[in-house]
């Protein structure tokens, strides 16, 4: 039987900022809804450049939470064709959105009151 690394909240959150990351992911955001939020305490938002790479995105970060850390999703919508995909962890909510849906939902704009978590991506040399 495996050992997982039991995480969550923000630390969930900054994980699956990185699998995106490793997926190629843009923009990518982790804001902090603690005390301002109902729905969640961080919102993980991203952005993938087609529907493959939006299920790639998606799906890297389902698999490696499942994998290393135990760690299911409480609900999933994974419908290409609606360019926004959603990953919920119960505290945190992970939205992978292709550009034009991410800039017309404006989800950063609707939680402005949100602060933003320092994520570094991954720089190559």
């Amino acid at each position: 039987m495996s050992e997982f690394k039991l995480i969550e909240g923000r630390e969930l959150a900054l994980a699956a900022a990185r699998y995106a990351d490793d997926k190629q992911a843009e923009d990518i955001v982790v804001l902090d809804l603690d005390g301002i939020s109902s729905i969640a305490d961080f919102f993980v938002i991203c952005t993938g450049s087609s529907s493959p790479h939006l299920k790639a995105v998606y799906r890297e970060i389902d698999d490696k939470l499942s994998v290393e850390h135990g760690i299911m999703p409480r609900g999933k919508e994974c419908y290409p064709e609606s360019q926004w995909l959603v990953l919920d962890y119960v505290d945190v909510i992970v939205h992978v959105f292709h550009r034009e849906q991410r800039d017309n939902y404006a989800l950063e704009d609707l939680w402005s009151d949100a602060s933003r978590v320092k994520f570094e991506a991954f720089q190559a040399d």
